[in-house]
């Protein structure tokens, strides 16, 4: 510990923990310490920790210092010091006061400077903590632009050094090791300093002081502005110094004794005073805490066998008195006491009247007339009650007291501490005296990213919220840094926040991301991206216009330097307008591009930069070869020059101007389009370590208070290190020391720290593993993928600075561990990137990139959507699906009226040529299917209502409908000597206008129908298993019915009103085909219109309208096809016809999955890993 007056100790501290050094160990070795940070003091006090267990207690010391000069002055509130420059300097580019300071007085006004312009910094104390203002004007009466706030606690009683210095336009404000740089005004820039104020201000008088009638209250040292000592020049009685009030040069030290209650154990036990005999009882106190609750003082009330508890709760003071184990009187007072400032406490007792009293004039006071009788045998607790023996008369049921106490008074007698401390008076336990060990772990705040700090005595607490952060100190970002990174968690299209530098000083944004099936596109707008005409006016030789974007500048640069492609659309619509003229000529238009602010860009959309060339030019197909843009033919009729700016150096654009626009006859429009990005170099950065001894080094990680590492890995392997970086002590490593575990270790000084997760899958299956790690000043923490996340606390004041020195090794160690074998990818230390392909292109042993990547994110395509893999990443094939998108997630849904229908052609018969002799059994084609999987979606209120039909050359057909009673029926006629099969559903009310979705599966004989979340119905075939030589797929109203059945006729010809999505039959989707690839094989008769009625949202009510109106329609048609079919069903034949060929039937296994189309009887199986879907 260290003082000047030999009160008031100081405890050492390195970094922000308590200062220990080790001592002797013998009586002739020397020990050396060296302070880390140089300590100013008069006076040292040691306090031993440990003794030598078989040594003697002894000690010789000698301690090693500079010396040091002082020029104090001391102001006691009424007094001043004014410096006044008699010549007006010339302009200097850096002014710098400095000064230390030392007060006892929580408010004050420190330094007032004046300059030309009337402009005037204040510094002032308040509450604690130095604030700079700024004011201008001489009848300036507002209170001034606050532009910083720094320090807390200064009202300690210590020195405390102040540093302002301007440089140019910059102006930094030191408070002891605490800088922080002001961004002043644009004005200030060139201000000279022409007064300078200590103490209060002295000015005109007519601007209005920042705190009114509260000059400062202490000691100033070493006051220099510049090179120059203004105490040394008030010592002297330099005319250029003047004095008011009683300015003295030697600091006056008044003596308060504080104690500081650290823990659990701390109490301080005062016996009562022979006065209180009389009734009259007063107890005072001032204490400073960041606790909301805590005892302040407690007594028994033996005549009246009750207990008086006088504490903290919800930062409120609190008077409570109990009796028989029932709280008889409580008061209550104050509020917010437990921001780490002194607050004064009286609680006085008379015969009528009982009050506490917190802050006297600015406080509040509780009264009652209960009275205190106490006697001089009352023993009073103050803090909590020993730990050490068992007191009676101490009962605590709150919680202890931690902080400082000073000025305590029993009946206005002030209690000496220091003879509590000599054993002289009363007694106590686990206390520090002559000295308030109170911090302020919120200043400088570790919280980053505008998390808001709170804190008791022990600890601290940031309150990430609406921060966009998370973790202890609000360090790590909530938010992806790309969309590329949001696709591959399965993100669709959509407006998402963006950090693009992870943990950086860069904020999020929102961000729209465009996910397409090959690329993720971020959208970046500005204010301006429709086509505007120019307004030509006579008074504006040129027109301008200025884009302003809605991410931040830092934003902008991040999002293009860090994606793998930039474009922008420019184009340009004239008429009698030139745009760029000739390329000896001067331009006429031209625009501002790149990094801010932006450098004259003179070529246009499509072409080269500075060929000053329009993408016509560049192609050579302008219409007028003479010229290299369209627009500078100058012809009176429409052109444009449009195109992509596609060179990241020259965007974004933040101007356009357009000079050819006043002419008579000029006509012009322009568009600028928004920022497009895709890609993430970040993202798929990759390296592969192909041997245990590979390893890449890159520079030291510099992470000393915060430091978050994240990457990718998969490996067979089941152990090596990821990372290492070694310091002298310190060191950080992680790595995976099982098939199933990941280790993040480090050490800070305090003894190595390990953080485990233990998967519960292997984590060397080869497939992509995201990890986590984090360290802080409060915790470490790691997590894999997605399980939960495990954390270790940091001790309490510990050491907290990692210092580390060495390089970084990435897939090895310096010490020659066993090495790492597989990818690491996307490895980011703090926000940023490492470089892996790079490093890894002149490594042996590591080769950059790492593919296979659809092992790990294959699960995304969706719908029978394929997986390809790319170089980096991959995509969705959606050729196989009835969706499209990204994931192949988008259902593909359409409306139907009565008379839209979509014909599917799945097979066209052959010709045969004029002399052919072929049989007319090979007429058509054998497309004979065993099997068929069926999904679709639909919507209606239509019943009964024909959803999908299915017919081959053959006279079969496969029929899917809702029937009169709304259930679902699945008719198949797999033989046209026989009679049909009707698989009847029990699921009900199917038409009633909701989203239902139905798959059904045919294998040989073997039927499955689900629909929705319903129970799985099994069906058996008995006619037949083969659908042979299939024709086509109808969807909707079926246009030819000659071969239908009456029933199916007329239900057929009524047509489907509603909603049809995501039909799939095997392995074709023909309302994908009609919708998104019309070819020859779909023809779509009548109204067909994509929607979104897909959804799960109520069906459309015109939809529900127009089938209601058919009801009375179908119930006649439905009667009279019963009718026909039943006279019908007596004369069908009862076997095929013979020139259909039975050899092609076969059996076939029963786990084949996927039945797809073919044409040879030989290919009844699963489709090939290389099927896809053709639209011819």
């Amino acid at each position: 510990m260290f003082s000047d007056t030999g009160h008031n100790w100081r405890q050492h501290r390195q970094e922000d923990s308590f200062g220990a050094f080790p001592g002797n160990s013998n009586a002739d070795s020397v020990v050396q310490y060296k302070l880390e940070q140089s300590v100013i003091a008069r006076y040292l006090r040691l306090i031993p920790l440990d003794w030598n267990p078989t040594g003697r207690i002894g000690l010789r010391l000698e301690i090693y210092g500079c010396r040091y000069t002082s020029d104090v002055a001391n102001f006691d509130g009424g007094s001043s010091l004014v410096y006044r420059l008699s010549v007006r300097p010339s302009w200097t580019e850096m002014e710098v006061i400095s000064l230390k300071f030392k007060t006892l007085r929580n408010s004050g006004t420190l330094l007032h400077a004046e300059g030309q312009r009337d402009h005037s910094l204040t510094l002032v104390l308040e509450k604690g903590r130095l604030l700079l203002y700024h004011q201008q004007g001489l009848s300036s009466s507002s209170s001034g632009q606050l532009l910083v706030t720094l320090g807390s606690l200064l009202d300690d009683q210590h020195w405390h050094h102040i540093k302002l210095e301007r440089l140019n336009a910059h102006l930094n404000l030191t408070v002891d090791k605490n800088t922080q740089q002001v961004h002043i005004p644009a004005e200030l820039s060139s201000w000279d300093i022409h007064q300078l104020s200590l103490g209060t201000v002295q000015g005109h008088g007519l601007q209005k002081p920042i705190l009114s009638n509260r000059n400062f209250h202490g000691c100033l040292e070493n006051l220099l502005y510049n090179d120059l000592n203004l105490i040394e020049l008030a010592k002297k009685n330099n005319h250029q110094v003047s004095m008011m009030g009683n300015v003295t040069f030697s600091c006056a030290e008044p003596v308060l004794v504080a104690v500081t209650f650290t823990d659990s154990q701390s109490s301080l036990m005062l016996q009562g005073l022979r006065s209180w005999s009389s009734g009259v009882i007063s107890v005072a106190l001032q204490f400073r805490t960041w606790n909301k609750a805590g005892l302040l003082v407690t007594f028994d009330l033996p005549q009246q066998e009750g207990t008086v508890w006088l504490y903290l709760s919800e930062a409120r003071l609190r008077l409570q008195i109990s009796r028989a184990g029932r709280a008889q009187l409580e008061l209550s007072a104050g509020s917010g006491l437990n921001d780490g400032q002194w607050h004064s406490v009286e609680m006085n007792s008379r015969q009528d009247q009982l009050s506490i009293t917190v802050d006297k004039d600015e406080g509040a006071t509780a009264h009652t007339s209960i009275p205190l009788p106490m006697t001089p045998e009352s023993q009073l607790f103050f803090g909590g009650c020993p730990a050490d023996e068992d007191r009676q008369e101490c009962v605590n049921p709150f919680r202890v007291f931690q902080g400082c106490m000073r000025l305590l008074g029993l009946d206005n007698q002030p209690v000496d501490l220091i003879k509590v401390q000599q054993r002289l008076l009363g007694n106590y336990s686990h206390l520090q005296i002559d000295m308030c060990g109170i911090i302020d772990r919120c200043s400088p705040s570790h919280c980053e990213h505008g998390g808001r700090c709170t804190q008791s005595w022990s600890t601290f607490h940031c309150n990430c919220s609406n921060s966009g952060y998370r973790g202890a100190t609000c360090h790590s970002s909530t938010y992806e840094q790309s969309c590329e990174a949001y696709k591959h968690k399965g993100n669709t299209s959509g407006h998402y926040y963006i950090d693009v530098d992870g943990s950086g000083p860069v904020k999020p944004q929102l961000i729209y991301c465009n996910m397409t099936e090959d690329t993720a596109w971020m959208v970046v707008q500005h204010n301006n991206t429709e086509l505007t005409r120019v307004q030509s006016s006579p008074e504006k030789i040129q027109h301008s216009a200025h884009f302003d974007y809605a991410s931040e500048e830092e934003q902008l640069e991040s999002i293009i330097s860090q994606s793998d492609h930039c474009e922008q659309e420019l184009s340009y619509h004239c008429r009698k307008s030139r745009l760029l003229n000739t390329p000896e000529g001067s331009p006429f238009s031209w625009w501002v591009g790149g990094p801010d602010p932006g450098q004259v860009q003179t070529h246009w959309g499509g072409a080269l930069p500075g060929s000053r060339q329009c993408a016509c030019g560049l192609q050579d197909n302008c219409l007028d070869s003479n010229h290299y843009c369209n627009c500078d033919t100058d012809l009176d009729q429409w052109a444009n020059d449009s195109g992509l700016l596609i060179h990241k150096e020259t965007l974004p654009v933040r101007s356009l101007v357009l000079g050819d626009v006043t002419r008579p006859g000029s006509e012009a429009a322009y568009r600028v389009g928004p920022l497009l990005c895709h890609g993430d170099k970040n993202f798929w950065n990759a390296a592969f370590f192909d041997k245990e001894t590979s390893y890449l080094h890159f520079p030291t990680f510099h992470g000393e208070l915060n430091a978050d590492i994240s990457f990718l890995f998969k490996t067979t392997s089941s152990s090596g290190v990821f990372l290492e970086n070694l310091g002298i002590k310190d060191f950080i490593r992680i790595e995976l020391s099982s098939s199933s575990e990941v280790v993040f270790s480090f050490d800070v000084g305090n003894g190595p720290l390990e953080v485990r997760v233990e998967a519960s899958v292997q984590l060397n299956d080869n497939r992509w593993h995201s990890v986590r790690a984090e360290r802080n000043v409060k915790e470490a923490s790691l997590r894999v993928d997605e399980f939960p996340a495990a954390t270790q606390e940091a001790p309490a004041d510990g050491h907290i600075h990692l210092q580390l020195n060495s390089q970084l090794f990435i897939g090895g160690t310096a010490s020659r561990q066993k090495g790492f074998l597989g990818c690491i990818r996307s490895l980011q230390l703090n926000g940023a990137t490492l470089d892996l392909e790079e490093r890894a292109k002149i490594t042996p042993g590591v080769r950059p990139g790492c593919p296979g990547h659809c092992s790990s994110y294959g699960s995304l395509c969706q719908n029978h959507g394929r997986c390809v893999e790319r170089d980096n990443g991959f995509s969705c094939d959606c050729g196989p699906s009835a969706y499209t998108g990204s994931f192949c997630h988008q259902e593909i849904s359409a409306s139907f009226t009565s008379t839209t229908s979509i014909v599917y052609n799945l097979q066209e018969p052959y010709e045969p040529s004029r002399n052919s002799s072929t049989m007319p059994s090979s007429i058509y084609s054998e497309m004979t299917l065993r099997g068929e999987n069926l999904s679709l979606s639909f919507r209606t209120n239509q019943s009964p209502a024909l959803l999908l039909y299915i017919n081959s050359f053959y006279r079969e057909y496969l029929a899917l409908l809702i029937n009169k009673h709304d259930e679902l029926e699945l008719r198949y006629k797999l033989h046209s000597s026989r009679d049909v099969e009707v698989l009847g559903s029990r699921v009900m009310n199917l038409a009633d206008g909701h989203l239902h979705s139905l798959t059904i599966r045919r294998l040989a004989d073997t039927v499955s129908v689900q629909i929705d979340q319903n129970a799985r119905e099994d069906f058996n075939l008995t006619s037949d298993v083969e659908f042979n030589s299939i024709k086509m797929l109808i969807l909707g109203r079926v246009q030819e019915s000659d071969e239908l059945d009456s029933e199916l006729a007329g239900l057929a010809s009524l047509g489907f009103t509603g909603c049809l999505s995501g039909v799939h039959l095997n392995s074709i989707s023909p309302l994908k085909s009609a919708l998104l690839h019309p070819d020859s094989h779909v023809i779509v008769t009548g109204p067909l219109v994509e929607s979104s009625c897909g959804s799960s949202s109520p069906a459309n009510p015109y939809t529900a309208e127009t089938t209601h109106s058919l009801t009375g329609v179908i119930a006649v048609v439905i009667f009279i096809s019963v009718s026909a079919l039943a006279i019908l069903a007596r004369f069908i034949c009862s076997r095929k016809e013979t020139y259909r060929n039975q050899d092609v039937k076969a059996s076939q296994p029963d786990d084949i999955h996927e039945l797809p189309f073919s044409s040879q009887a030989d290919s009844q199986c699963a489709p090939r890993e290389n099927q896809k879907e053709f639209f011819i």
